[in-house]
C-alpha cells in the first residue's frame, strides 16, 4: 500500500524549514526511525525520521526548498 509521508513539526514554534539534504534516495528500503532527511530551522539543523517502513518511491523536494509543516514530502510503498 502506498503511503504519503508528511513533514512533521520539528519545534513548537517552527512552521517551515529548509531542506539541507536527503539521507535516503528513491528506491531505498527504509525502516521506521531511519533518518530521511536533514532540515534547517532558524536555530538548528534537525534530522527527520521516517514514520513508516517500506520502499521510498518518490520525493517531492530538493535541497534548499522550503517545506511547511504538514506538506507531503515523499511517497513510500509499505513493507
Amino acid at each position: 500500500m502506498k503511503m504519503t509521508i508528511k513533514m512533521p513539526r520539528v519545534g513548537e514554534t517552527v512552521d517551515e524549514v529548509y531542506l539541507v539534504n536527503w539521507n535516503k534516495n528513491v528506491g531505498d528500503v527504509i525502516a521506521v526511525g531511519d533518518s530521511l532527511m536533514d532540515v534547517e530551522t532558524d536555530k538548528a539543523t534537525v534530522e527527520v525520521p521516517s514514520p513508516v517502513a517500506g520502499t521510498l518511491l518518490e520525493i517531492f523536494f530538493k535541497d534548499g526548498d522550503e517545506i511547511k509543516t504538514g506538506d507531503p514530502i515523499a511517497i513510500c510503498e509499505g513493507a
